[in-house]
């Protein structure tokens, strides 16, 4: 991308209009988003760390850095998923950075499906639009430990594949849950659907 995806701005800017000052970041966003449905927001950071942290701190994240970024994005759920637990937590919505935030409406049904879902042994809720899995995604403690005991050369569809059985998968209207940002025609086409 040539920047942080993370600092990537959100809304984007279309093509021949002019930059909101009450424009946000993708991580600025997801955090905002994330606030509202969670009492703690943790922010996975690795070599970004020094440009990351005051966007974090300013809206009152927490900040967990991953010592060893070069092990692959599995390595930061692992990190993240430990800080959660260690804070007392027994479930967290998880989302990358590389995609825009899902509606609040969204993450708000994922919650009350969780909820549910746990109740009917259910280990995680994970939202799909059309036939493609997305993100955020809601795990209890079980799906937790599943991540945790996992070898750190695993990923994370791995994973939630050995267990299958255990994850309610959730239709919602919300594109946004499968949409990736890897390059910049992916971020351009963001610019004209959004």
């Amino acid at each position: 991308m040539g920047q942080d995806k993370a600092l990537l701005p959100w809304p984007p800017q279309k093509p021949g209009e002019a930059r909101s000052s009450h424009a946000g970041t993708f991580l600025s966003a997801i955090m905002q988003l994330l606030e509202a449905h969670s009492d703690l927001v943790i922010v996975v950071v690795g070599k970004n760390a020094a440009n990351l942290k005051p966007l974090v701190f300013a809206t009152g994240a927490a900040v967990v850095v991953n010592p060893a970024p070069e092990r692959g994005q599995f390595s930061s759920l692992q990190v993240g998923l430990r800080e959660v637990l260690n804070r007392g937590r027994d479930a967290a919505i998880l989302t990358l950075i590389d995609r825009p935030p899902a509606r609040s409406a969204t993450v708000q049904k994922l919650k009350d499906v969780f909820v549910k879902a746990i109740g009917q042994g259910k280990w995680a809720v994970v939202p799909q639009y059309g036939d493609k899995h997305g993100h955020p995604i809601v795990i209890g403690r079980e799906m937790i430990e599943a991540f945790l005991r996992a070898p750190a050369t695993s990923n994370a569809r791995e994973i939630e594949h050995q267990h299958q059985q255990r994850i309610e998968y959730l239709t919602v209207d919300d594109p946004y849950v499968t949409m990736n940002v890897d390059n910049p025609a992916d971020y351009a086409r963001l610019q004209v659907s959004s």
